[in-house]
């Protein structure tokens, strides 16, 4: 992934060591020793294809869990089904914590509602372990397009209902998004979804449609494209004239992209805490941190317990949405 951070200061490793928690060894050797694990590498599944988001948080972890705990983290993409595909494949994985998968919004949050027949249940089959960033979603037009501001662009929606909105995709919280904003702001919008953020924008940047809503990561430093509000709960840092949806009077549009890491349910106890201890510790370090900022996300810290009561509360959350807009993947 290009235009994401090019590096960072080195620091000396005595430093690094005061920014593990009492609990935490930092040896590898010694980090093994405590649990036993892990005893090989472990795959951590992306379940979307490379380059994209996901795939970026992901690595940016995996390497920081690679030298705390002496073993490969290795990703593997598994795309398909809005993520399901690979989440599944997860689900019913051995639950040793050698298979692991970035648990996000849409195949834990919005799919368990937009798919007629979920191979697996979001909560109960996974060990969820830890948020490792969430990011706002925008909403963008073309720099070319006579739109400046979000009020404008309501306006517009309001002369010529069925103007059109893209989304990733059919059913992905984008998608479901656009639900919400129709509802807040009393507007008719036409979804279009694509295959992918790149057709999407490609698209915006000729002018074939009139809006989209993606995360900020992917639309934010892109000078072809104006942000008119982000779904933030106040306003991000790297963009302080952008408003937030809620500022301007839409409150029900805080939602950002999450995204986590989940193991299937059933792995150890002392596996789980660890690896959240690890990952918690790895969002604070000038390695990740920074980078992380860049985007426009911002690390969560949740314990397992909290991160697993979370994901119940968004699946609760987007399938009041998804019933309201009858909304459907498949």
């Amino acid at each position: 992934m290009t235009g994401i951070g090019n590096g960072t200061p080195f620091m000396r490793r005595r430093d690094l060591l005061a920014l593990l928690p009492a609990t935490s060894l930092a040896l590898p050797g010694l980090a093994r020793a405590q649990t036993g694990y892990p005893s090989r590498p472990v795959r951590v599944v992306v379940p979307f294809p490379p380059g994209g988001t996901t795939d970026f948080i992901a690595r940016l972890v995996s390497q920081r869990l690679a030298s705390v705990l002496g073993q490969p983290f290795v990703i593997e993409n598994r795309a398909g089904a809005g993520g399901t595909v690979g989440s599944d494949f997860v689900a019913k994985s051995a639950p040793d914590g050698h298979t692991l998968v970035v648990s996000n919004i849409a195949s834990f949050g919005v799919g368990p509602s937009v798919y007629r027949s979920m191979p697996y249940d979001s909560v109960r089959d996974f060990a969820h372990i830890a948020v490792m960033a969430e990011i706002p979603s925008v909403l963008a037009v073309s720099a070319s397009s006579p739109i400046r501001t979000f009020e404008q662009f309501v306006a517009a929606a309001k002369a010529r209902p069925g103007m059109t909105i893209g989304s990733p995709g059919n059913g992905t919280s984008s998608h479901a998004k656009q639900a919400i904003l129709q509802r807040s702001a009393g507007i008719e919008t036409t979804h279009v979804p694509y295959r992918g953020s790149g057709p999407m924008m490609n698209d915006l940047m000729s002018n074939a449609v009139d809006g989209m809503i993606t995360t900020l990561v992917e639309a934010g430093r892109n000078d072809r494209f104006r942000l008119l509000a982000v779904t933030a709960d106040s306003r991000v840092e790297g963009w302080p004239d952008l408003p937030t949806f809620k500022e301007l009077g839409h409150p029900d549009l805080v939602a950002s992209t999450w995204f986590g890491l989940s193991a299937p349910a059933g792995t150890p106890e002392a596996i789980v805490t660890r690896l959240n201890a690890e990952v918690l510790t790895g969002l604070a370090t000038p390695e990740i941190a920074p980078r992380l900022v860049e985007t426009g996300a911002t690390p969560r810290r949740m314990s397992a317990p909290e991160y697993t009561a979370f994901i119940a509360s968004e699946v609760t959350r987007w399938a009041a949405v998804v019933r309201a807009a009858n909304i459907r993947a498949d």
